[in-house]
């Protein structure tokens, strides 16, 4: 069993995944970034000045005006924290896109290389030296 393992491991499609779960938790990283440091300032802009990702409605509980997400959250009071999921929202927009960017450029690569090569036409040259080989000897079989 413990051979099977091995052979389990050793395999490519595991360690494709592994590679992939890496570059995907670094990209994810630059995402939120992306999101967090210029998509969000700009929305924010738009909204006059609000910090975006700290909006939420309070739903339950006392929590003192004009303090952040983090603090509302910390007084344990109910909130509706809809900045901080319209901010996951545009994460998981802007990683589906680039995922699908990557698997159709990958797709393109697999078709391009399963085409066959272009083969150039044929080109009539007339009758090959087999042909006229066997039409001298049928002329001299006639005779």
């Amino acid at each position: 069993m413990l051979q099977e393992f091995k052979d389990f491991i050793a395999k490519g499609n595991v360690m494709d995944l592994a590679v992939g779960i890496i570059i995907g938790a670094a990209f994810t990283a630059i995402v939120s970034s992306l999101v967090s440091d210029m998509i969000n300032p700009i929305i924010g802009l738009v909204l006059g000045g609000v910090d975006f990702t700290s909006l939420y409605v309070v739903l339950s509980g006392e929590v003192a005006p004009g303090i952040g997400l983090d603090a509302a959250r910390e007084t344990g009071a109910a909130i509706f924290a809809y900045g901080a999921f319209f901010t996951a929202c545009i994460n998981f927009l802007i990683i589906a896109f680039v995922v699908f960017m990557l698997v159709k450029a990958v797709n393109n690569l697999k078709a391009t290389a399963e085409a066959p090569d272009d083969v150039a036409p044929e080109v009539e040259t007339g009758p090959s030296e087999l042909d006229v080989l066997l039409q001298i000897r049928d002329s001299l079989a006639k005779k």
